[in-house]
């Protein structure tokens, strides 16, 4: 059995049927404002403030019970974070069952978002979104949207991450970045 199969097959018995759609060379919509309606059907994004003085800055990851993870449980909400170098690459994969919330708090990313399921309005839609110091942007990923990022710039970048379960790596799926059904184009786009 392929390893689409065997996803297909894992994700249909979580409910959830996901399938790697086939997609043309590209970023897909690049997503400018929270309520774009090129948004892939789910995903929600909140900017968030940060309130700088001269000592530095001070800001909230987030308040149980309000916001993006409003529905995240308090007892099995795990909070992570993610420290990766210029240029790195950390895509894809995907949950059956677990909702991220991400939090980019230093760098730049250039996130991607894959609608992998296939009852949904927006399947085999892209997203690309540059979030980080610039936009300063909560990122609500449901389960089976597949999802990734290049850290761009010349800076680290470090994501901060609540999900609404804790961590099984039964619940993940992978794809490799350079899939050639997704044909994301990671390459700086030279407009």
């Amino acid at each position: 059995m392929s390893v689409a199969a065997s996803e297909q097959q894992a994700s249909e018995q979580s409910g959830l049927r996901l399938v790697t759609p086939t997609c043309e060379k590209g970023i897909g919509k690049v997503i400018l404002a929270p309520d774009s309606k090129d948004l892939i059907a789910g995903v929600r994004i909140h900017p968030y403030p940060v309130w700088p003085d001269d000592r530095g800055y001070f800001l909230e990851i987030a308040r149980m019970g309000q916001g993006l993870p409003a529905a995240f449980p308090k007892d099995t909400t795990q909070v992570s974070a993610a420290l990766s170098y210029p240029g790195t690459i950390k895509a894809f994969h995907f949950h059956r069952h677990q909702t991220d919330c991400w939090v980019p708090l230093e760098g730049m990313l250039q996130v991607v978002l894959v609608d992998l399921r296939t009852e949904s309005p927006t399947f085999g839609a892209r997203n690309t979104l540059y979030l980080g110091t610039l936009r300063r942007w909560q990122l609500l990923v449901p389960p089976g949207i597949a999802h990734g990022y290049k850290v761009i710039g010349t800076s680290p970048a470090t994501l901060i991450y609540l999900t609404d379960r804790f961590y099984d790596p039964q619940d993940e799926g992978r794809i490799p970045y350079d899939d050639p059904q997704i044909q994301y184009d990671w390459e700086t786009q030279h407009k």
